[in-house]
């Protein structure tokens, strides 16, 4: 393989030619108008223009990326995560082409890219169950009949998607209809399709997912857990590995099941199973996602293993490596999404200029980012920014690590997530480990409150800065009681 194409752009496409640089192979870009200038494309041996800035026109159109991959002569396709990278019929078409396409089969995408198929692949495979529905349901009396056999509260879900589109907790009968209906719409619009399942809603869960690696020969492995639990509308806004309340054996329980989930569908490649994990430290199985994670630096910073250059070496029929037995945790590693958003304003998009972009410099810290100042925030796109992600030696110096690159990483111009973070960082629930998937709802339930309490702890330090330098007080505050 001496020439990939990397169908994506931003922050994943950067770290994706990072490691294929380093393997010795050409990389090519794809951009819209929107992204001419963009990082990703300067950092690429080529670039080929796919078209306007929406992404229908441009990351999404599977067929003019495959042209421009003829034309160019590559030998493979990575396609990062988001756009195409779960697009079964996208990675169908590459193989025909007699391109390698760097994930798993098609075959494996379309199991799992369906909740309800998953489902039924696996439960032969002894993979612990929330209980539920087996099949898609549409009518919603049908949906109320089964809600009430499982009893409330119930979750309704999207059987076609992800992201909390097309999802509902639903807590009284007498709600159900309405959010039924309400699923089935936003399931339609989302993903084109409005079939949807229930199950039984876990009041307090955790959200952990393993880490699989699988080549074409039958060897597969776990890289253990990655905790998940800190979202916002059900997205992911914080991740760390490993989870601080996993024990050895529920971790050997949880990889060994998330390999036999990987086995069921002939995986190849890397991927993710996620599950989630009661207060009794039950754990059942959700989905897999068939591709290359955001959070998955947390993975790589306590393995030492780089996930892009094991779906490279897969992909080109390398024989795995890495064996189990010789895996091992080091350390603790936190990663903090950082998106274009106001965590003031429910988290709204914030588009602008980005007049000051200073990154965090430092031992054990990790920036994935495609911004430099100056640079604009383009709104057809995720408004991710960049992955901030620290290592320490344990959970406590991970943390502290993390808090100190937040208040290094200076943005201005526009609204950014790395307040929440600081937030995050600073709560004794967190800090003790002791969250669920509701910590924003539970916690974070007066931003404003947080936005005063920044603003008066600014103010203090400008204030003492001024004081210092007009009355040239010395560094060591304890010198001036001994001076007076």
């Amino acid at each position: 393989m001496k020439k990939v194409l990397v169908a994506n752009r931003g922050e994943i496409a950067i770290r994706i030619m990072r490691t294929l640089k380093r393997m010795g192979i050409r990389t090519v870009a794809v951009y819209s108008e929107a992204d001419r200038n963009a990082m990703h494309v300067k950092m690429a041996d080529e670039a080929v223009l796919l078209g306007p800035a929406p992404s229908a026109s441009s990351y999404l159109d599977g067929d003019k990326i495959l042209s421009k991959a003829k034309e160019l002569g590559v030998d493979g396709i990575h396609p990062g995560y988001g756009f195409l990278s779960e697009n079964a019929e996208f990675a169908e078409k590459t193989e025909n082409a007699g391109i390698t396409f760097i994930g798993p089969s098609p075959e494996s995408i379309r199991i799992m890219g369906s909740k309800l198929a998953a489902k039924e692949r696996v439960k032969d495979y002894n993979i612990p169950m929330v209980p539920g529905t087996d099949t898609a349901i549409t009518d919603p009396q049908t949906a109320l009949e089964t809600a009430i056999s499982i009893g409330f509260p119930v979750l309704i879900k999207a059987s076609a998607g992800g992201g909390g589109k097309g999802m509902r907790v639903v807590e009284k009968q007498e709600d159900f209809i309405e959010q039924m209906e309400r699923a089935v719409s936003e399931a339609t619009a989302a993903f084109g399709d409005g079939s949807v399942f229930l199950e039984k809603y876990v009041a307090s869960p955790r959200h952990i997912e393993i880490q699989v690696l699988a080549d074409a020969y039958g060897n597969t492995i776990h890289l253990f857990e990655r905790e998940c639990s800190i979202q916002r509308r059900h997205q992911k806004v914080i991740e760390e590995a490993p989870s601080s309340v996993l024990d050895e054996t529920i971790r050997s329980q949880m990889g060994a099941a998330a390999v036999r989930v990987a086995q069921s569908c002939n995986y190849k490649g890397v991927g993710t199973v996620e599950f989630l994990l009661d207060e009794n430290k039950n754990f059942y199985f959700l989905e897999m996602n068939t591709r290359l994670q955001v959070e998955h630096p947390v993975t790589e910073m306590i393995t030492g293993i780089d996930l892009v250059e094991q779906q490279v070496r897969v992909a080109r029929g390398e024989t795995l490596q890495l064996r189990q037995e010789d895996l091992k945790i080091h350390g603790h590693a936190i990663e903090v999404r950082v998106y274009a958003e106001d965590p003031f304003q429910d988290f709204l998009p914030s588009i602008g200029k980005l007049s000051k972009y200073k990154r965090p410099q430092g031992e054990n810290i990790r920036l994935d980012d495609a911004y430099k100042e100056g640079m604009d925030i383009p709104i057809y796109y995720d408004p991710m920014i960049a992955k901030l992600i620290t290592w320490g030696n344990d959970r406590q110096e991970a943390i502290v690590k993390m808090r100190e690159a937040i208040s290094e990483y200076s943005i201005a111009g526009i609204s950014t997530t790395l307040p929440f973070g600081k937030y995050v960082m600073e709560h004794q629930a967190f800090i003790e480990g002791h969250f669920d998937t509701h910590f924003v709802k539970k916690h974070y339930s007066d931003p404003q409150e947080f936005k005063r309490k920044l603003a008066y702890e600014a103010a203090v330090v400008t204030v003492a800065g001024w004081l210092k330098d007009k009355l040239q007080f010395p560094e060591n505050p304890r010198s001036l009681w001994i001076h007076r």
